[in-house]
């Protein structure tokens, strides 16, 4: 069954390729950016010019020990098949990178690899879906891919060979983005070249399609097309994306799914009831972390203004709205909602609304152990706002020690 037939629930808890891509980019000075740019405000927010190549990440030590396998499976705990999506694996290589963990990183690839890629990325788009089978077994539940999971791991990988001067991830993570441009895109009339959730599956009848608003992180899109600058379909991409993001959410709340036709544009996904919950959330934390010189900084933080006016009136995020009427319902969301809103506030310059979500977050932990996609959002909210990364205007990877001659741990 195709991934759009899914819904989150609420948060509990290698092959080396003979192919070689140069990529001649001199390695960013990133720790006195980051000074510059991180927010320091009542704690939340400390100085990356004075950290170490190996400053501690709690948060991130905490996530290993209680996500990720030692042969690198990354695992949602507490799920009946105790499954792993291939979201995950990507998230995970994501914060092994900005964390300068290789040893972890080349864990997670490899098992990421071997298990979802039939032992091949550069061949194969990686199934989704993998847990225990109802006989028992363990394998792929699903086949079908994930286009938000492959974006992040071909991104991971591309900037993993440009901060760690390997081109074997750069090769790869080539090839795997190449493969998303050919088999989860679409050209749709009235869009252009658009993001699919995967491969297969989200091409309706009618000449109706499938999107997903939170698969389309835009700084992803155009660090892929300044890295991989040949194809120009990376450019047609951004461009959809901002019509995705925007266009999905006339109330200012992003929605999970969305239908569009030709002719009519956008519309609710009958099958969600056009309800913003535990896909839409990342949509402000994408924007959120945005460069201000990035074109759909502003766009998107004016769009959004609701979102932060009802963190403002109630304390916490909606943990679920209809997005055809604006109307949340009367649950707040979990602390992962709270640490995605963080950089969205902290954009908009509400840093005192920002510090109280940050502290919600670990309020929240005391009461109750987060599962893992709450600790996903939290590592992305958090990370960022403590300046461990920042993502420049065309996208590229800022880490805290990018500008270091250090070796990865």
């Amino acid at each position: 069954m195709a991934r759009a037939m899914t819904k989150r629930r609420a948060a509990r808890p290698a092959r080396r390729v003979g192919a070689t891509l140069a990529l001649a980019v001199a390695v960013t000075c990133a720790a006195a950016g980051l000074a510059a740019r991180a927010h320091a405000a009542g704690g939340g927010a400390t100085d990356a010019a004075s950290a170490g190549c190996s400053a501690a990440w709690p948060r991130w030590d905490a996530f290993k020990r209680d996500f990720i396998s030692a042969d690198g499976r990354v695992i949602d705990v507490g799920s009946a098949d105790s499954r792993t999506v291939s979201e995950g694996q990507a998230y995970g290589l994501f914060f092994a990178l900005v964390a300068n963990d290789r040893r972890t990183f080349d864990t997670i690839l490899a098992w990421t690899e071997n298990n979802l890629a039939q032992g091949d990325l550069s061949a194969h788009l990686p199934a989704w879906l993998w847990g225990r089978a109802p006989d028992g077994a363990w394998r792929v539940l699903d086949a079908n891919a994930a286009s938000d999971a492959d974006l992040w791991i071909a991104y991971a990988l591309v900037e993993a060979g440009r901060l760690w001067h390997e081109r074997s991830y750069t090769a790869r993570g080539a090839l795997l983005a190449k493969r998303v441009l050919d088999d989860e895109t679409a050209t749709v009339p009235g869009l252009g070249l658009t993001l699919l959730p995967g491969s297969t599956g989200f091409k309706l009848a009618n000449g109706q399609f499938r999107v997903n608003p939170s698969y389309s992180p835009p700084q992803v899109i155009r660090a892929l097309g300044a890295r991989l600058p040949d194809d120009r379909r990376w450019a047609a991409l951004a461009s959809s994306t901002g019509r995705v993001l925007l266009d999905t959410a006339p109330k200012g709340f992003s929605p999970d799914w969305a239908l569009y036709r030709a002719g009519t544009g956008f519309g609710p996904d009958p099958q969600t009831h056009a309800e913003s919950a535990y896909n839409a959330i990342r949509v402000y934390l994408w924007a959120g972390m945005l460069d201000r010189a990035d074109p759909l900084a502003a766009p998107l933080l004016a769009r959004f203004a609701p979102f932060a006016d009802h963190i403002a009136a109630h304390g916490a995020p909606p943990e679920k709205v209809d997005t055809t009427t604006g109307v949340a319902g009367p649950n707040d969301g979990n602390g992962g909602f709270s640490a995605a809103a963080v950089p969205f506030l902290d954009a908009r310059g509400q840093h005192a609304l920002a510090d109280a979500q940050a502290a919600r977050v670990d309020t929240l932990a005391r009461q109750s152990a987060p599962g893992y996609y709450t600790s996903v959002l939290t590592l992305f909210g958090l990370g960022w706002r403590d300046g461990r990364y920042r993502f420049g205007a065309d996208g590229t990877l800022d880490t805290r020690w990018g500008g270091r001659s250090c070796a990865a741990r």
